[in-house]
Order: structure tokens, then sequence, then C-alpha cells
């Protein structure tokens, strides 16, 4: 469920009409719904009820946007990170450190130090080599870490091979044969506190099925480990639940039915429970939102193309992956068409030969379900600056993400001192503003509640007073 319909011939995001927000910020944007966020949170948390207080930690790599994580943070979520940027959004959005877990395959001794120092709750190892690593790092802090070991099952998940993770030939985890190996080495080590497994196998997972059959393999693995004596404390069953992009596929399995799972096959381990819901949570949180540029009569097909690009949201290129295209204001009637941006690449389209309402220059199309993996994967590929971000709570909006302009992305290169300097830029012309939208000249980044610069990456993503 989300909260993006349509009401009297247009489309709202919760009690905002979105052609209000477009013509204040321009296009494209992302518009998340806080509406959908928190009524998944809480869905997810219900369905694992009888469970003794789990910790959702939501992944903070599907959204790591600071208002986002602070709807969540309100919503007691912990967060799984897998760098020290989104170990500092966390933080930033008041996500406490008690509540966060660090995973990753190549956490660098900077990374490790950060976590340590913050006071996470835990640090998931993946191979023997991190667990020398961190023991290094800890006793040169003076300080205990709190490790999990991340098991790699040898489970297909059934998923796009390029987000499965828990078959054999994958860069995640350590083989679960060698585990008892890897739990004797952290015990063994100085700084180190061994205290439970985690797993991870994929995402946008459509059956239950691998992860009934990951679980049990990690059951038997935990009374592997007690046999030989181990204390198992804690248990981090990882994510993901696939959301529903394309209507036409049967809808992946309920959090309802993936909670059953998790009571029938976990309850009895007697340890602490850790979640990852990341695309679950946000997903369907979200949408792009572009106009019609101009649609193009081709020799065998016709083209919508957008202003928005691969470069702002790359999920149909990297991965081929179906997203819903909607009219913000349909207009009787179908057409077919092939929906593209203005990056110079083919592979910069969106979709092929999708019917739709008719559509012409000018008009506002959504892309739905762009919450997950929209806004963080994007780039200025092409010297396209950073779209905005908008939060809808309710009938008030704010911009929580601020376009980024030509003269910033600019800024950011420095000319080598030896050569010459360049002549002044020209002022841009004014039909650029139009397009960029007010939002665009908001350039200021506050400081971090944390206490980091004003040159920090997470104070782009940053809290505005609701309008």
């Amino acid at each position: 469920m989300d909260h993006f319909a349509e009401r009297d011939g247009v489309l709202f995001a919760e009690e905002v009409p979105l052609p209000a927000i477009a013509e204040a910020v321009g296009t494209p944007f992302y518009c998340y719904a806080a509406a959908t966020i928190r009524r998944h949170v809480r869905v997810f948390r219900q369905a694992l009820r009888g469970l003794p207080d789990p910790l959702i930690a939501f992944a903070v790599k599907a959204n790591p946007n600071r208002s986002v994580l602070a709807i969540l943070a309100a919503e007691g979520c912990g967060a799984d990170v897998v760098s020290y940027g989104e170990l500092r959004r966390a933080l930033a959005a008041g996500i406490p450190a008690a509540r966060i877990i660090f995973s990753g395959v190549g956490k660098t001794e900077a990374e490790m130090a950060g976590a340590l120092e913050a006071g996470i709750y835990q640090i998931n190892a993946e191979s023997l080599e991190e667990l020398s690593l961190l023991s290094r790092v800890a006793v040169g802090l003076g300080r205990q870490a709190p490790v999990a070991l991340r098991v790699n099952p040898d489970v297909d998940a059934g998923t796009n091979p390029k987000i499965a993770t828990g078959r054999s030939e994958a860069k995640f985890g350590i083989p679960a044969d060698r585990v008892p190996e890897a739990w004797r080495l952290a015990e063994s080590l100085p700084g180190l506190q061994p205290l439970g497994l985690a797993i991870h196998i994929g995402s946008q997972l459509s059956s239950l099925a691998p992860l009934e059959a990951a679980f049990r393999r990690l059951g038997a693995l935990i009374a592997e480990l007690r046999g030989l004596g181990a204390r198992v404390e804690r248990v981090d069953l990882g994510g993901g639940l696939g959301i529903p992009y394309d209507p036409a596929l049967p809808p992946p399995p309920h959090p309802e039915a993936y909670g059953a799972l998790v009571r029938r096959l976990c309850a009895g381990w007697g340890v602490a429970l850790a979640f990852e819901p990341g695309r679950l949570i946000v997903g369907n949180a979200g949408i792009l939102v572009c106009r019609v540029v101009l649609v193009k009569e081709g020799a065998t097909r016709r083209f919508v193309v957008l202003d928005a690009a691969m470069n702002d949201l790359i999920r149909p290129t990297l991965y081929g992956v179906y997203h819903d295209i909607r009219a913000v204001r349909p207009r009787p009637g179908r057409m077919v068409a092939t929906f593209v941006g203005p990056v110079c690449e083919t592979g910069d389209t969106f979709a092929e030969d999708r019917e739709t309402t008719p559509l012409a220059a000018g008009d506002l199309v959504a892309l739905m379900t762009a919450g997950a993996y929209g806004a963080t994967m994007a780039s200025t590929y092409n010297s396209r600056p950073l779209v905005a971000e908008v939060l809808v709570d309710g009938d008030r909006w704010a911009v929580v993400r601020p376009r980024q302009t030509v003269e910033e992305l600019i800024a950011q290169d420095r000319l080598a001192p030896w050569l010459a300097a360049p002549p002044a830029a020209p002022q841009p012309p004014a039909a650029w503003d139009d397009r960029a939208g007010p939002d665009s000249r908001v350039a200021e980044a506050e400081p971090l509640a944390d206490g980091g610069g004003a040159a920090a990456p997470a104070a782009r993503g940053r809290l505005i007073p609701l309008r």
C-alpha cells in the first residue's frame, strides 16, 4: 500500500497535489510519503509480534535521506549501515548508536574505528581476515568489539543475480562449514567479543522458501556452536522481502507470512533477533516525478522523452526491472510508447512499448515504487545535477534535499594549478533557472547533529521546516 492516489483527475501525495510541488521545485524530483513509511514499519513490527524485543535495523543503503531516517528513528527503528557515511547519517538523524549494526564485506580500519568509537550494537564480520583486522583496531582503541559472524549458507535466493548474496560464489559472508573455525578464532583474538550470527541471502525475494532453507541452516549452526561451548546470544536474520513493482506478477510474501516463518523456525533459539528491512519499508513510499520533454515518432516506436534519466533512477538500466509509470493528470484513451531519458545512452530507457494514457510535451508523469535504491544510487552522469527530494506528511511538504545546481556541480572540480585560469563563467539562462526550481538556490548546508562539519555529505539531506 502507498499514499499516492488520484483525486478529481490529479495524482496526490497524501494530501498534496503533485502539480503544486512540481510548480514550486521544478522537475524531476523524488517525493516520499511519510504515512507510507510509518505504516510499513508498523506492519512489519506487528508481523514480528510474540518475539522478544526484536531490533528492526533499517537498511540505510535503501534510502539514506536524513528526514526519512528521522521518521524511522521516531518509530523506534535502528539502522543497518555499510559505510562510515551511512553511520554518520543514522546518528545525525537521531538513531541511537546502540541500535546500529555495521555490515559489509570491505570495512576499512578507519570505518571499524569509527563504529567502535560510536559504541554501535554490533559489527557483522564477513571473513576470518576481517576478524584479525578488527582485533587489531579494537586493541589499538582499548575497546571490545561486539561481533556477529555473517554466514554464507549457499542458498539460492531466486532473485536477480546482481542482488543475490547467499550463494557460495558470492563475496558475502563466511562459508557455513567454516563458521566454527571463525568462532574459535574470534574467541582467541584480543579485543573481540563474539556474540552471534548474521545472515542475508539477497533482496527482492519473491518466495519464503529460500529464507526457510537459510534459517534452518542457521539453526543447525547455532546448535553446533553451542555444542562446542559457544555462547550464541544474538542472530541477525537480515532482510530481503520483496515488494510489488509489476502489477502483472504475483505479489511477494506478506510480512505476516514472514513473521509466522520466523516464529516457527527461530522462536526456540533463545537469542535476541535483529532484522534489516530496507526496500520493504521505503520502496512504495517514494516516486520520481518528471516532465515530458517531447513525444517523438520513431521509425518503429513512439518515444516519450522525459526530463529524468538513468542517472536519476538507474534501476531499469542496471537490473532491467519494471516501474509502473502513471500520468499525474491522466487523459481518456490509451497509447503505447517507450519511455526514455535524455542521457546519451540507448540504455537510458525506463520502459519499452508500455501502454499508457495519452501524453504530450509538458505533462507530468510519476515513476512509481522509487523510494528504495532511487536517489541513493543517482549520479551526475552527463553533468546532470542531482535532483531534489521532497517529503510529504499529510498536507505539509518540505524539500529535504535541495536540487544541486550546475554551478555547485562544477565547483566540486579543482583546476590543476599549472593550468591557465578559465574565463569567467557566463550566467545561466533564465530558462534553466525555471527548470531547476527555486529550491535549487538553497545551497547552504547546516552542521550535522553529531558535530560534523557543514561540508559532510549528511548535511545535504537535511530537515527543513514543513510548509
